[in-house]
């Protein structure tokens, strides 16, 4: 049985980046990284507030306790990403945006809130504040 990010995964790409349902009306994007202990190439399907040129997403992980291991990916390695965007595979910068490190946090925080009616209730359930990765394709 298929996974909930692999069928998410498979209508994406089935659909040129359109998904239905609770994501319908939002962009989202496929964002590919390598697991900094394993090597592995991960492709996770992340909701994508539009940022001027750029893309914010979260790692909220639904609001579980801890940040998501795609966040610490992105930290561990320099270099670009590879993201899907619609029917295009691109290469893109990201940067991590940390509250307490990061002076935009909440600045990048709130727009990614405002784009993404779960985010209030992700809040509820956990005390950490979440990551945000800011995505601009090159």
């Amino acid at each position: 049985m298929a996974s909930f990010n692999d069928t998410t995964i498979e209508n994406f790409r089935a659909n040129a980046g359109v998904l239905g349902g609770h994501w319908e009306g939002k962009t989202t994007l496929l964002l590919h990284t390598l697991g900094r202990k394993s090597g592995k190439e991960y492709v996770i399907p992340l909701v994508a507030a539009p940022y001027g040129d750029s893309h914010i997403v979260c790692g909220s992980a639904g609001g579980a306790p801890e940040d998501p291991q795609w966040v610490a990916n992105l930290e561990a390695f320099d270099g670009p990403v590879t993201v899907e965007l619609g029917r295009d595979t691109l290469q893109a910068d990201s940067r991590v945006v940390r509250p307490g490190r990061d002076d935009d946090w909440d600045r990048v925080y709130g727009v990614w809130r405002a784009y993404w009616p779960d985010a209030a209730e992700y809040e509820k359930k956990t005390d950490r504040k979440f990551p945000v990765v800011v995505i601009t394709t090159r």
